[in-house]
């Protein structure tokens, strides 16, 4: 039987302790395996937690573990080359840059230097063939934009996706792939489930973006990447999808925008 792969989570201390989530990364990675999850990408979101992804690969278990390093378009006013520079360091499990990229719904850092800093780690991304993992909310039009300007490097996903049919189109044109977070189970995601419709599954993934957005059941709780699980089924069922092969096929996608073995 395949194993499922967690696209994106965060697994650093900083997320498990403000979320009160139950245990340790360790813990969290137990309880995963448990739930037939054999891989997980820990993401970085500026230049402490990106470290902290690293370290959390260093953890033994049956857990296939990797990072990524990034400036969270939050984050877009730090010093985007500290990141950057961690890809220097040559790590053994580093696989991509992110997450990055624009957030106008909460502005915590203004557009102008959300936007200088996702264009200097996609072209990171480019220079050190790595995946690009892209954060986009409320933000399609200059996504676009910078997509077309910049070019999007071979191996980019827009995670946690949750636009319209008509953004995942615009995404898929250009070349990326799409990860499905446990938004696509919540009440008034039907638009998100008609774009989802949409996707092609040879670019199709999921993910949980643990400790945030813990899919129903579980809404409200902190999420853990035992439950991509939960979110694989949704998505296998709205798709006309037996569950092992959408496991099989989004393990299989993971493995190839991350650059890794398959499981």
């Amino acid at each position: 039987m395949s194993l499922w792969t967690d696209a994106h989570c965060h697994l650093q201390e900083r997320y498990l302790r403000d979320w009160q989530a139950p245990g340790e990364a360790s813990d969290a990675l137990r309880r995963a395996r448990e739930a037939g999850v054999g891989r997980v990408v820990v993401i970085g979101t500026d230049a402490t937690s990106s470290r902290e992804a690293l370290a959390v690969t260093e953890l033994s278990g049956e857990v296939d573990i990797y990072a990524t390093v990034g400036l969270h378009p939050h984050e877009a006013t730090s010093d985007v080359n500290e990141v950057i520079s961690l890809v220097d360091e040559g790590h053994p499990r580093l696989v991509g840059i992110g997450e990055c990229g624009l957030d106008y719904y909460y502005e915590h850092s203004p557009r102008p230097d959300q936007r200088r800093a996702f264009v200097r780690q996609l072209h990171a991304a480019r220079e050190h063939d790595l995946a690009l993992v892209v954060h986009a909310r409320d933000a399609f039009e200059d996504l676009f934009d910078i997509f077309d300007s910049e070019g999007v490097p071979p191996r980019t996903v827009i995670h946690c996706f949750t636009g319209t049919p008509d953004d995942v189109l615009g995404c898929l044109e250009r070349g990326c792939d799409i990860s499905i977070a446990g938004v696509v189970t919540f009440k008034n995601a039907d638009a998100l489930r008609d774009a989802v419709r949409e996707v092609p599954l040879e670019r199709l993934h999921v993910e949980t973006d643990a400790p945030f957005l813990a899919p129903v059941p579980h809404r409200g709780r902190p999420n853990e990447p035992a439950w991509v699980s939960v979110v694989g089924e949704y998505v296998a069922h709205l798709r006309g999808l037996e569950v092992e092969t959408l496991r099989e096929i989004t393990s299989r996608n993971s493995a190839r925008l991350f650059n890794v073995p398959e499981l």
